[in-house]
């Protein structure tokens, strides 16, 4: 990514401090980052090339939630279903994702960024688990953001392994079964002690969510961007919450019950 001149890092802090000022900041933005085969195909490009563009898109970001003080930024970076493409794109991908974490984690770790995964880790080749745990270990005491890569992840094997661990403990009698109610079922899931997201990003267009943190995402408010995810950058960042600001957030209430809460 290029250099930024005085110039523009000046306009884009004004742009964050409008930002600020204007509304509040989603505590926690999760993002499908989908299109990087199409952006590269549009240019007549290998996937890879895409992929390696979306590295870049991923860095910005990254960079832009830490400075507008977004809490956690979850990125969909693969899909339990990924692992369903073709095995030379798998491979990839793996290896892409090994250089990202290794060139990456210093840089997480100066900015005070805290890496987490969420996922099934162990389908990850172990070469990559390896440079995952390190980035984890290197990071693990920061307290600026918290990143989690979604790594193996979808929505149903979330819950279906949440579902698994409850019956265990209900069997060797650590959980009384008449106390499961929501809470607790969320405390089973990856992201325990993760607030749920209020704001989900997708880009490309698409209007679906992917198997992505499904009960996790039950009131968030949803944002989809035209652009393919090698061309989502901070402006459109602030796009997407400047939109997530003008909405009225009731979880299931009427306005009027919202304002007299705020009141």
């Amino acid at each position: 990514m290029p250099r930024k001149s005085k110039k523009n890092i000046d306009s884009d802090l004004k742009k964050q401090e409008a930002l600020k000022k204007s509304g509040e900041i989603p505590t926690h933005i999760a993002i499908i980052m989908d299109g990087n085969g199409r952006w590269a195909r549009m240019r007549g490009l290998p996937r890879v090339a895409g992929h390696r563009e979306g590295v870049e898109s991923v860095r910005d970001i990254v960079e832009a939630c830490g400075q507008l003080g977004v809490k956690y930024l979850t990125l969909y970076a693969f899909s339990t279903e990924n692992w369903r493409r073709p095995q030379d794109e798998v491979s990839m991908l793996m290896r892409l994702l090994m250089k990202a974490l290794r060139d990456e984690a210093d840089k997480l770790n100066k900015n005070n960024v805290c890496l987490k995964a969420i996922g099934d880790i162990t389908k990850l080749p172990n070469p990559v688990q390896n440079e995952l745990l390190d980035a984890i270990v290197k990071t693990q005491n920061n307290t600026g953001l918290n990143l989690l890569l979604a790594l193996s992840y979808s929505g149903r094997w979330d819950i279906t392994q949440a579902v698994k661990k409850i019956y265990y403990d209900c069997r060797s009698g650590n959980l009384d079964i008449d106390s499961i109610n929501e809470d607790i079922i969320t405390k089973y899931l990856s992201t325990q002690g993760i607030p749920d997201p209020d704001l989900l990003i997708r880009t490309s267009g698409e209007f679906r969510v992917s198997n992505f943190l499904l009960w996790q995402l039950a009131y968030t408010e949803i944002y989809i961007s035209k652009l393919n995810w090698p061309d989502f950058r901070r402006d459109e960042l602030y796009k997407a919450i400047a939109d997530y600001q003008k909405r009225e957030r009731r979880f299931g209430m009427i306005s009027n019950q919202i304002k007299q809460k705020k009141n």
